[in-house]
């Protein structure tokens, strides 16, 4: 039997219409898995969804939901689990980034920042739990960041809070080994979406820089992400939990 097999798994992906979160929900798509694609914006949603379902016919579904909103978590959760049946899979990908120096920042901006990136994330978690639990158990591969390593003088919430779904994952991973779910997170490298290309906007020099200190020789994509995804969701890594890791082309491990 294939280890990353996903046939007959369900899974939610938020922040699952664009991005990191489409590459990944194309790659469970590809194991086998259904998906359900949570996100703010329904447009956005519904071209996931149309592109996802070429992949398989009626293997995604849509579901409009903003992740700091407790009540639409639990939402998102029922709808996925109405629509197919049961929930194996979350992938908390949503985010948001605001860049300024520290002292520019208004608390409600670190307090969005925060409130999308992590405090979303436990809503997430804590939503999925006990649908997981009725399986026999499950899978929730957090999203990350790079800047859970590195400070960032223009981001100074969106590293704090990427560096709090890190040290969050490893307390969720112990508290829910017992229910047999595993929680992994993975850290993006520098990946061409919509969020970088404004980063790129704001320093012009930055995409040079990220090429001249990564190993692999270009910014990642995407689709780079799926693969790990897939092997966090899937039995393959039944004994692998609460680690974090770093899909950055090698962008962490060179010397500046």
């Amino acid at each position: 039997m294939n280890p990353f097999d996903l046939s007959h798994k369900v899974a939610i992906v938020t922040g699952g219409n664009g991005g990191i979160g489409l590459g990944i929900a194309r790659g469970l798509i590809q194991a086998g898995a259904n998906v359900a694609v949570a996100g703010r914006s329904r447009e956005k949603t519904k071209t996931a969804v149309a592109e996802l379902g070429e992949l398989r016919k009626g293997s995604a579904i849509g579901v409009d939901v903003d992740v700091t909103k407790e009540g639409q978590v639990g939402d998102m959760v029922e709808h996925a689990v109405a629509r197919f049946g049961r929930l194996d899979i979350l992938v908390n990908n949503a985010g948001i980034g605001i860049r300024k120096r520290p002292e520019e920042y208004s608390l409600e901006e670190f307090e969005r920042v925060v409130s999308t990136n992590l405090t979303a994330v436990f809503l997430g978690c804590r939503a999925a739990y006990p649908e997981l639990k009725r399986a026999g158990g499950g899978k929730i591969v957090n999203i990350g960041s790079m800047a859970s390593l590195f400070g960032h003088p223009f981001a100074t919430p969106y590293a704090g809070s990427k560096g709090g779904v890190v040290q969050m994952t490893k307390s969720l991973a112990i508290a829910w080994a017992v229910d047999n779910i595993q929680v992994n997170s993975i850290l993006p490298g520098w990946i061409e979406t919509d969020m970088t290309n404004a980063a790129r906007g704001y320093m012009p020099d930055l995409y040079d820089r990220v090429l001249a200190r990564t190993p692999a020789g270009r910014w990642g994509r995407p689709d780079d992400l799926a693969g790990t995804a897939v092997y966090l969701a899937s039995r393959a890594s039944d004994f692998v939990t609460g680690v974090s890791i770093p899909i950055d082309g090698g962008y962490a491990v060179q010397m500046p």
